[in-house]
């Protein structure tokens, strides 16, 4: 997701000014030769090949879904699920049972206060049982991570310049606090900051995470925070986030919350374009309860337990969205049960959402085959082209940062892969580079098995590509004399 800030950039023009009489006019002058004509920039590479929907769906795991207002300009309410019905501004909640597995999606930005320079907003996340009894929450995955720390103790993600492909080794990669928690939340691995089970008294809300967003020390004062929380209930719960202004050092008083909760939002921004409207559209931020937290699915060819070789060249969508469906006509954007007013009417892009897709290959030729396997960043487009298209050109902005898990892939001695992880970084229309290939003999069969967590720090649609790799071209044999 790209910054909300950008620098301010102030343009001046100088206005040209004739001075005096006018002079009588000259001699005509031999014509000045012909400015060369601006080079048209090239035109997008199609490459021919087969787009197909990526098969499966998502769960009906419901996600509390954070993320309007992105940049948050003042304290209250960002997102709540209690029943509006027990409190004092009704319109504020959602009014939506949590209970069983669900999940936490927030991501925020902070710009300081303009007449400070060492300002902190500070987020929470409240719970409460629906119901007489205790419930218990359990913590199934979490990872939290700012932009930018300048405390040990904090885990920071800066948007460090990192090379369009790399290998994860013992040290994982990551640029950018979304980048940063899928990477964690793959590799199951949970932020220190994140309790890993709570006790909640019916009655009254708990606290479950108090997070600094802090700007104290940073030029330009920007910072954002991403946390995801994969969460198991033993009973109905309503769940909140906040933010306050408090100290730079320590969270608000603990009545401060409640304070809150029973008061109004946060201010919202983007107002999105109404659904089915036509023309240019406005996606809007998300402030809802999503249905959907995996998408899991099963590539083979129609009525077959497996996907042939000779389907390649074949690319899949991965969060394809309204006007980026590249022609295949499904839109994966995950359905919202309930959202505010003003705020996205759909969750576009699926942020948070995790991919584990299975592709069983089997190579039905009578010859050896190897394809390699790429996520990609093409052209984002509605209709169908013939194929995918690329820049021909670098661009400079990136459409996708952020890990991604492959299984199965030629290992050591052509072997069949375990795990491996890489971390890209993608520019707009950019074609992947390959993960790895997978060799087969004829009638041999593999599965790969792909996952990844859309990144917050991304933008729609990619796509996962299965294609053949370029063979050199024979060398000529030698002439004898």
């Amino acid at each position: 997701m790209t910054s909300l800030i950008r620098s301010l950039l102030t343009v001046s023009s100088a206005s040209a000014l004739l001075l005096g009489a006018a002079a009588p006019a000259p001699a005509p002058a031999a014509p000045a030769p012909a400015a060369p004509a601006a080079a048209e920039p090239p035109r997008p590479m199609l490459r021919p090949q087969t787009v197909a929907p990526l098969p499966g769906g998502l769960d009906a795991v419901l996600v509390v879904n954070d993320n309007n207002p992105e940049l948050i300009t003042g304290p209250g309410i960002l997102i709540s699920t209690f029943a509006g019905s027990e409190r004092s501004v009704p319109e504020a909640h959602l009014d939506v049972p949590l209970s069983g597995r669900f999940d936490l999606f927030s991501h925020h930005v902070y710009a300081g206060k303009p007449e400070a320079l060492d300002s902190t907003l500070w987020l929470a996340v409240v719970a409460e049982p629906r119901g007489p009894a205790p419930v218990t929450l359990t913590l199934l995955g979490g990872s939290t991570a700012l932009s930018q720390s300048l405390d040990p103790a904090m885990a920071g993600a800066p948007f460090l310049p990192l090379p369009p492909l790399l290998a994860e080794t013992t040290s994982p990669a990551y640029a950018g606090p979304g980048s940063r928690v899928a990477t964690e939340l793959l590799a199951r691995t949970v932020s220190p900051e994140i309790p890993r089970q709570w006790t909640l008294p019916a009655g009254s809300p708990s606290t479950l995470l108090v997070l600094p967003l802090p700007v104290r020390g940073l030029d330009p004062l920007l910072n954002g925070r991403n946390l995801q929380l994969r969460l198991q209930s033993s009973g109905p719960v309503s769940l909140a986030t906040l933010a306050a202004f408090g100290p730079n050092d320590t969270p608000p008083p603990a009545d401060t919350w409640a304070r809150l909760l029973d008061g109004g939002l946060s201010p919202k921004e983007h107002t999105p374009t109404p659904r089915g409207a036509k023309g240019r559209i406005i996606y809007s931020r998300v402030a809802g309860v999503q249905i959907g937290s995996t998408w899991r699915g099963t590539i083979t060819d129609p009525g077959q337990r497996w996907l042939s070789t000779s389907s390649a060249p074949i690319s899949w969508p991965i969060a394809s969205l309204e006007r980026g469906r590249l022609g295949t006509d499904q839109i994966q954007t995950a359905e919202l049960k309930a959202f505010y007013p003003g705020t996205a009417w759909a969750a576009h892009g699926n942020y948070g959402v995790e991919y584990d897709i299975t592709l069983p290959l089997r190579n039905t030729s009578p010859d050896p085959v190897t394809l390699q396997l790429a996520l990609e960043s093409p052209i984002k487009g509605d209709q169908a082209q013939g194929g995918l298209r690329f820049n021909v050109t670098p661009s400079r902005a990136v459409m996708f940062r952020g890990p991604i898990e492959v299984s199965g892939l030629d290992g050591p001695g052509g072997r069949p892969s375990s795990r491996r992880r890489f971390h890209l970084v993608q520019r707009a229309g950019e074609e992947g580079p390959a993960l790895g290939t997978v060799s087969l003999a004829p009638g041999a069969q593999r599965n790969l098995r792909v996952r990844l967590i859309y990144p917050a720090d991304a933008t729609p649609p990619q796509v996962l590509s299965l294609l053949p790799v370029k063979q050199s071209p024979p060398t000529p044999a030698s002439s004898q004399p």
